[in-house]
């Protein structure tokens, strides 16, 4: 009898591919998707495009708004890419389906299509305990999200909070001014850093369910001089 398989997607630009979980965790295999079953497909960047990846090929393309997300223990850094415009939002004392509700109604009301939340790494480039948090709210909020077509990726963010810092001294802000505006900041440069690399590097988090996956490749209304087809990926 054939073993039962969880199937995950997960974008790794530049190459596309799929990761399939056996049920031991210690088998785990890329495939391309030619060597998927015939009804699951693989997600590509050519069919989900990143807001970063179009305003890199249409300089003077402004739709797609995008919320930056930086997650804290108690606190939650908003940050909003509208166009070339990046600007700190509001910071959240919120949590659980508290924060992630918030999350959807600010994006609805922003006119936001697409989430990116900062993943924390270490000095060396490896995950941490909070990046295991971080990772199970993306993937609460990314099916949330999925049924309005919007997307949620996930964007290094190491460094960004004392890059935040230093750009608020700089500023000219005040002690106190840091301390209660330094999260939201920090989501401001986790935005500009996936606008810097054109969304190189991102990992788009997908819901397990088929039809929510397929909502995301329908996505929100598209402009209407945008076709995927014009670019490589």
């Amino acid at each position: 009898m054939a073993k039962a398989m969880v199937v995950e997607f997960r974008v790794l630009p530049p190459m596309t591919c799929a990761l399939v979980k056996d049920i031991n965790p210690l088998v785990s295999v890329q495939l391309s998707s030619a060597h998927l079953p015939t009804r699951i497909r693989a997600v590509s960047l050519n069919e989900i495009l990143p807001n970063a990846l179009r305003r890199k090929h249409n300089p003077h393309w402004t739709g797609g708004f995008s919320l930056g997300v930086d997650l804290g223990m108690s606190r939650t850094g908003l940050a909003l890419s509208k166009g070339f415009s990046v600007r700190p939002l509001s910071v959240l004392k919120l949590r659980g389906q508290k924060l992630e509700l918030q999350l959807l109604e600010i994006a609805g009301r922003e006119e936001v299509d697409e989430f990116i939340i900062g993943l924390p790494v270490s000095d060396d480039g490896k995950e941490t305990p909070q990046s295991n948090k971080v990772r199970s709210v993306a993937g609460r909020l990314a099916a949330r999200a999925a049924e309005r077509g919007w997307r949620v990726y996930l964007q290094d963010e190491h460094g960004t909070s004392e890059e935040a810092l230093s750009l608020m001294i700089d500023m000219g802000h005040s002690k106190s001014a840091r301390q209660n505006r330094i999260d939201a900041y920090a989501a401001m440069m986790v935005l500009e850093r996936y606008f810097s690399m054109a969304g190189q590097g991102t990992e788009l988090v997908l819901p397990k369910q088929l039809e929510l996956q397929e909502k995301l490749r329908r996505g929100p209304p598209k402009d209407a001089d945008f076709f995927p087809e014009d670019f490589d990926g």
